[in-house]
């Protein structure tokens, strides 16, 4: 097994599958490609699991379980956040790649409007995509910037931990959930009374851990976490929708009042050499995006606002990312059409443009 995974490392793999009745597989540059040819049995696939499970009394109980996430590395190798689950009553393995090294915002490529973000004394940033579009990446970034540039006390919530990171300016505590804490909202409320100055929560996954991360913004703290959606109005949405219908005026205003940036995030096939690249949709929350929050009638204003905001505020749409991306010849055109948020749009938008840039005038500015 250990010999596949770094085969599998050595290629570049982001995630392993390992399935009864199917060959490894690892996802390369965005595609599922297979590494064995011989077929894995029930038994191997379960003895594979059980490698994997370090807690004695969740290994005692294997044959029970349906779902489970923990932690696996190996020397040499790598750290892997890992998922097992049943199907078809045989076990399945999901085995995501876990950098040991902590990402910043230079080495991922992100915007550098993503380093004054993080440097809000309060509020709630959100880091969004659908699954393995780098969030994890993205928010481990964030972190790694406040510890390197603030003097702060970090906190954590993680299930599980994934990436670690050291002291170097901030105290960083990291908790991991069913092993250090309860649960997230559990860790979450104890939490306000660790004297953080920042909080990182894995997912929001309810209306109580919300409202609680809440509590924490109003208290005066920045709280950084992920939810699984695709870009900013469906993240905006997705939060009011976990609360009830007589709450969601409370929530609309709550929300307004706390939600300091979203960032959204999208990750493309490079064009011309191996690898992927992200296309990041950024709104920072300004009086005009707060208004929009509270009125449920124009929260579809949200994005013609967030693309005036370029300029100003350095928040962007993903089809205003995706063109720029296309321009740098770092993305195919057809790739990131496949990718934006409105085809048709982006394809009339990327034309317009393309008709503008040829039939301008030159124009010769006088020296400075």
């Amino acid at each position: 097994m250990e010999k596949i995974i770094k085969a599998a490392m050595d290629r570049g793999a982001s995630a392993l599958h390992i399935k009864a009745g199917d060959v490894f597989r690892a996802r390369i540059d965005g595609q599922l490609t297979p590494l064995t040819k011989q077929a894995l049995t029930p038994d191997q696939t379960r003895a594979i699991a059980l490698r994997l499970i370090s807690n004695e009394e969740d290994r005692a109980r294997i044959d029970t379980m349906q779902d489970y996430d923990c932690s696996w590395g190996a020397q040499g190798i790598g750290r892997f956040r890992v998922n097992i689950l049943k199907q078809r009553s045989s076990f399945m393995i999901v085995m995501r790649v876990i950098p040991f090294e902590v990402p910043s915002v230079d080495s991922l490529r992100l915007p550098n409007v993503l380093k004054t973000i993080v440097e809000a004394e309060r509020g709630l940033i959100l880091v969004t995509g659908v699954s393995g579009s780098g969030r994890s990446s993205t928010v481990a970034a964030l972190i790694h910037q406040i510890n390197a540039t603030q003097h702060k006390h970090i906190l954590s919530l993680d299930h599980p931990i994934e990436f670690l990171h050291r002291d170097i300016q901030c105290a960083i505590t990291q908790r991991e959930v069913g092993v250090d804490t309860d649960s997230v909202a559990v860790g979450l409320r104890a939490a306000l009374r660790q004297d953080p100055d920042v909080i990182l929560v894995g997912e929001l996954g309810d209306n109580e851990t919300i409202g609680t991360a809440m509590e924490a913004v109003e208290a005066g703290r920045l709280l950084v976490a992920t939810l699984p959606t695709p870009d900013v109005e469906s993240t905006v949405l997705a939060v009011l929708a976990m609360f009830p219908a007589d709450k969601q005026d409370v929530a609309r205003a709550r929300l307004a009042e706390t939600l300091q940036a979203v960032v959204s995030q999208r990750l493309l096939t490079k064009k011309g050499v191996p690898g992927r690249v992200a296309a990041v949709e950024i709104m920072i929350v300004t009086p005009a995006i707060r208004d929009l929050i509270r009125d449920k009638d124009r929260t579809g204003e949200m994005r013609d606002v967030i693309a005036n905001g370029r300029e100003p505020f350095g928040m962007q749409t993903f089809d205003q990312h995706l063109a720029d991306l296309v321009a740098n010849d770092e993305v195919e055109y057809e790739v990131a059409r496949a990718a934006s948020t409105r085809p048709t749009d982006f394809e009339r938008s990327m034309h317009t443009d393309h008709r503008r840039s040829t039939t301008a005038p030159t124009i010769i500015r006088p020296p400075a």
